[in-house]
């Protein structure tokens, strides 16, 4: 445990901010498998959802916490899988 105040600061904002990038990332990997998930099953909405995965890829990709070429390349998987419907 740190003594000095400034790293005992430190240490919980580092918490807070591990916290919020897991649940930002957790929700990109959710829209995506829902996202499979839906054109396996041949759902209707499929161009929203297919959007909101994207949306959700990009936004995880501006918060610096996925590099610009993953999220290229989940976006080419998307994008194939979408086509190939």
């Amino acid at each position: 445990m740190p003594v000095i105040k400034s790293a005992i600061e430190r240490m919980k904002t580092n918490e807070i901010a591990r916290k919020r990038n897991a649940s930002e990332k957790n929700s990109m990997r959710s829209a995506i498998k829902k996202f499979e998930k839906a054109s396996v099953n041949g759902a209707e909405d499929i161009d929203r959802i297919y959007r909101d995965a994207i949306s959700a890829i990009d936004h995880t990709k501006s918060k610096g916490l996925i590099k610009a070429n993953n999220a290229n390349r989940k976006k080419a998987h998307l994008a194939r899988v979408k086509n190939s419907l």
